[in-house]
């Protein structure tokens, strides 16, 4: 939601403040969906819009619920629709290639039935983006950060969303393939490399840094 109040102010629209006042209360939107919902985060579905000046924040905030109620009615998502958009914003992302999506969905599956804490980088982002301290970049102290969306502190998914998830990260939320996978790493190349144990793992992460450090 902070992207999307950005490229609202940035295309001329309104202010970036005003809409996230509405996406951050105005949750009557979905809360037949999500009676959990602390905001709108998860519900802006993401897609190509046409918005006018005309039409007021809690418009355009309706506008992108109502493309998120059509896809979910598409995809047949109805039960645990809170549990499945939280995953599915992680799965967003962590990849921005919709063939690993099941994967990734795979890896945080398997550490939720493990009760393993998930590690998201994303969520410790979205946790210092709500409370205004995000520098653009996250350092190791950050992983401390005090914070019921910090998932290296809390075993289990956040309290909520830290995207809107498109299409294919809800189909890999709502059916993770089928793995034993519990951590995964980049390859240096847009992809990942996954793996079942530490060990594995550790030499994944070795790879990544003799791959950045030839560039």
């Amino acid at each position: 939601m902070f992207d999307i109040a950005a490229a609202i102010e940035s295309a001329g629209l309104g202010s970036r403040a005003d809409f996230l006042k509405v996406a951050m209360s105005d949750t009557a939107l979905i809360s037949d969906l999500d009676p959990q919902a602390k905001s709108l985060e998860g519900y802006l579905f993401p897609n190509t819009y046409e918005l006018t000046r005309a039409q007021s924040m809690h418009e355009m905030a309706a506008t992108m619920v109502k493309q998120f109620r059509r896809v979910a009615a598409e995809l047949g998502l109805r039960d645990d629709v809170h549990r499945v958009v939280t995953l599915a914003s992680i799965v967003e992302k962590e990849t921005a290639v919709p063939d690993e999506r099941q994967e990734v969905a795979s890896v945080y599956e398997n550490r939720l039935n493990r009760r393993i804490p998930l590690q998201a980088d994303p969520s410790v982002i979205y946790a210092e983006l709500l409370q205004g301290n995000y520098s653009g970049a996250l350092h190791h102290n950050d992983m401390s950060f005090n914070s019921a969306y910090n998932t290296y502190h809390h075993i289990g998914l956040p309290p909520g969303p830290i995207a809107n998830p498109g299409k294919t990260s809800l189909q890999a939320s709502m059916r993770p393939g089928d793995t034993k996978f519990l951590y995964f790493v980049s390859d240096g190349n847009g992809h990942h490399r996954f793996s079942n144990n530490l060990e594995d793992h550790n030499r994944n992460v070795a790879a990544l840094r003799r791959a950045v450090a030839k560039r």
